[in-house]
C-alpha cells in the first residue's frame, strides 16, 4: 500500500494512498503518506500540507542528550511538546510506521493505520490517516501519534486529550526524508538509532550514485503514477528529485502546468513522442492498476517508444516508489539499476 506523497500524490501517497492518491496530493504537495490499496481515485484524498520540509530541531528540558524528555521539536506544522517516551504510539502514516521500526521503536507502537503493511507484523488497524477518527484513536490510550496531516481535527481534538501529535508530512527532498526519520527517532527516544539509519542511506545512495553516474542528461524517462489518465511527477517532486540525481531528463517536465503540482496528466501521444528511453512504473502491483512491463509493451503505439524497444520498462515495488523512509535507497538502486543497463 501506498503513501499519499504529493510525490507522488493533490491527487496520491501519504494516505490510504495508491498511485490515485498521489495524483489527488500532487496537486497541492510532494509525496504523502498511505497505501496504494487505500484508495482508488485521484480526486478522493484530502489535500495535504505543501509547507516545505526542513530539517527538525529539538530542545530539552533536561541535558541536551538525545534521548532526554521533556523535549520540543520544531515541525512544519508548529512546535509539539513530548513529555516523556513515549509508551504508547499510533502511528497514521505508512512511512512514519517504517521508520519507527527502522530506529528502534517498534516495541512502542501500539497501533498502525490500515495502510501500513511493512514490515511484516506491524499491529495494523482500520485507523485512517486519510479521515482519521479521534475517539477511534484514543481507543488506544496513546502517549503519541505520528501522522502526515491534521486532518478531521486531529490535532485539535487529541490535545484536548492531552495527546501530542507529531505531523510528518510528505517531503521534496531526500534532504527532508533524513530530517524526518531524525525527528522520529528523537521523539521516542532513538535518536541514536535514527542517526544510523540515515548513515547507513546515506552511504547506499551514494553508491549507487557512484556506480550510476550523475551526469545522464543524454537519457530521458517518464515516471507513471497511473495509467488510463496518464499521470506523471515532474523534476519538481520528490520522486524527480530522486531521478534528477542521476540527471536524467524528465519528460514530464515540458507539460507541467501551475495547477498540477507537479503531477501532470499526460496524453498518450504526448508520451510516444517523448521518446523516453527508460520507463518507471509506480502503478504496476495489482491494486495500483496492474500496469506491468507486459501490459505497457503491449499499448498502442508504445512498442515504438525506445525505452519500449530495449526492454527498459521497469516495475517497482509500488510501496517503496511512493515513501520516503527508510527502504529509500531500495528504490535509488532500481534507478541507477535501470540507468547502468540502458547505458551498456
Amino acid at each position: 500500500m501506498k503513501d499519499p506523497m504529493p510525490t507522488q500524490r493533490s491527487r496520491r501517497g501519504i494516505a490510504t494512498c495508491a498511485v490515485a492518491t498521489l495524483i489527488t496530493l500532487a496537486a497541492a504537495a510532494p509525496l504523502a503518506a498511505c497505501s496504494s490499496a487505500a484508495s482508488s481515485s485521484p480526486g478522493g484524498s484530502p489535500s495535504v500540507s505543501t509547507a516545505p520540509v526542513s530539517a527538525p530541531s529539538v530542545s530539552t528540558g533536561a541535558a541536551p542528550a538525545g534521548d532526554s524528555f521533556p523535549l520540543t521539536l520544531k515541525t512544519a506544522a508548529g512546535a509539539v511538546t513530548i513529555k516523556a517516551k513515549p509508551t504508547r504510539i499510533v502511528s497514521l502514516s505508512p512511512t512514519a510506521t517504517e521508520d519507527l521500526w527502522a530506529v528502534g521503536a517498534g516495541s512502542q507502537v501500539v497501533a498502525v493505520d490500515l495502510s501500513s503493511n511493512y514490515p511484516a507484523g506491524v499491529p495494523k488497524t482500520s485507523l485512517n490517516g486519510v479521515t482519521p477518527n479521534v475517539e477511534a484513536i484514543a481507543h488506544y490510550n496513546p502517549s503519541l501519534v505520528v501522522t502526515y496531516q491534521d486532518a478531521n481535527g486531529l490535532v485539535a481534538g487529541l490535545k484536548k486529550l492531552g495527546v501530542p501529535v507529531l505531523i510528518e508530512p510528505a517531503v521534496t527532498s531526500v534532504a527532508g526524508a533524513y530530517a524526518q526519520i531524525e525527528q522520529i527517532g528523537q521523539a521516542t527516544g532513538h535518536a541514536a538509532g535514527a542517526q544510523a539509519v540515515v548513515s547507513g542511506m546515506q552511504k547506499q545512495i551514494a553508491t549507487d550514485l557512484q556506480n550510476a553516474g550523475t551526469t545522464h542528461s543524454d537519457l530521458s524517462y517518464y515516471w507513471e503514477l497511473s495509467a488510463n489518465p496518464y499521470y506523471s511527477a515532474t523534476s519538481k517532486t520528490f520522486i524527480g528529485a530522486i531521478v534528477g540525481m542521476f540527471g536524467l531528463k524528465n519528460i514530464a517536465d515540458a507539460a507541467d502546468k501551475a495547477a498540477d503540482g507537479g503531477y501532470p496528466q499526460l496524453t498518450e501521444e504526448y508520451i510516444v513522442t517523448s521518446k523516453p528511453q527508460i520507463i518507471f512504473l509506480a502503478d504496476n502491483q495489482p491494486s495500483d492498476g496492474g500496469q506491468t512491463p507486459a501490459v505497457v509493451a503491449a499499448r498502442p503505439g508504445w512498442s515504438a517508444i525506445p525505452a519500449v524497444k530495449s526492454h527498459e520498462v521497469i516495475g517497482l515495488n509500488d510501496d517503496v516508489a511512493s515513501r520516503w523512509g527508510p527502504r529509500l535507497p531500495q528504490l535509488v538502486a532500481q534507478v541507477a539499476a535501470a540507468i547502468e543497463s540502458v547505458s551498456k
